[in-house]
């Protein structure tokens, strides 16, 4: 077995353990909520932070980037293509359908997969940063604007700035901040920071896994949704493919980065999004669930195969 392989195993291993202990009861369902917010407001940040502080910028805005980004273009000009010619959906239905197909969940897994089976944590950074400054902007004016959205209109000031209250966000442009100056912070105030950064896999999967063990009944499989992760797991990651391999030139490592990345499931954000705007929140749950089921032995067939 493959190292890059064998760290898969590891991870998995850990968002099993997170589903044991929930389907024991030694951890409730709701307990996940805490797990998830102490690892996104607190822990991912401080990893974010400094493994983007001390990388190389070329190293961050890699092929990476590219990549990902004709996957996500293609996959969501398909979703629309079906969902507005063809099926007729609003325009809020098919905004989250859009997201559920192409957003992926670059905070709770993806630093964990950069991590541990990438190497380098570095690499989800800029998906992080386009998903949330470009991305979900877009679909909240989309959102907002539509009457079977919210209901109501968010001031543009408030829309252009929700992005930079994302710690997610913030942490990432503190780091590229500091690389771009190339300023080495004191060891005393980078110590607490790595600790904290420490725990940020691991709490992350332990409230994956938990999340799994109390979602038994969110599954629904209409077409919209088989629609939507047929998108996400297996068109997005074969378009990073192509234009790695074909259109980049990319080998081996270089290509498994890429193409690991694309194959993530969607992101919870999108089932936080259609509640918030009160549309399509039994797609955007199916979807982020059933991506997660699917892209688990994806993501390990990718890395045997790449790695």
């Amino acid at each position: 077995m493959s190292g890059v392989v064998a760290a898969f195993v590891a991870l998995v291993s850990v968002a099993i353990l997170g589903y044991l202990v929930g389907l024991f009861g030694v951890l409730r369902s709701e307990d996940e909520l805490v797990l998830s917010r102490l690892a996104f407001y607190v822990a991912t940040p401080a990893l974010l932070f400094t493994t983007v502080a001390r990388a190389d910028l070329h190293a961050i805005f890699s092929p990476v980037l590219l990549t990902n980004l004709a996957g996500i273009f293609v996959v969501q000009l398909l979703y629309l293509g079906i969902a507005v010619l063809i099926w007729r959906r609003s325009r809020a239905e098919a905004t989250i359908g859009v997201l559920a197909a192409s957003y992926v969940n670059a905070g709770n897994l993806g630093v964990p997969v950069a991590v541990y089976v990438l190497g380098d944590g570095a690499l989800v950074a800029p998906i992080v940063l386009f998903q949330l400054l470009v991305m979900a902007p877009v679909a909240f004016a989309v959102l907002d604007g539509d009457r079977q959205g919210s209901g109501r209109r968010v001031p543009l000031r408030t829309l252009l700035t929700r992005p930079l209250r994302n710690p997610l966000t913030v942490a990432s442009l503190l780091g590229l901040l500091i690389a771009a100056v190339g300023v080495d912070l004191p060891a005393l105030l980078m110590r607490p920071i790595d600790l904290v950064a420490a725990a940020a896999v691991p709490v992350a999967l332990v409230a994956y896994g938990l999340s799994l063990s109390g979602a038994k009944d969110s599954i629904s499989l209409d077409r919209d949704a088989v629609l939507a992760v047929v998108l996400k797991t297996f068109v997005q990651p074969v378009v990073a493919f192509v234009i790695g391999r074909w259109a980049l030139g990319l080998e081996g490592a270089a290509l498994l980065a890429p193409v690991l990345l694309a194959a993530l499931p969607t992101a919870q954000n999108v089932y936080v999004y259609a509640v918030q705007y009160r549309t399509a929140r039994r797609l955007a749950r199916s979807a982020v669930l059933l991506s997660t089921l699917v892209s688990i032995p994806v993501m390990i067939l990718i890395s045997g195969l790449l790695g």
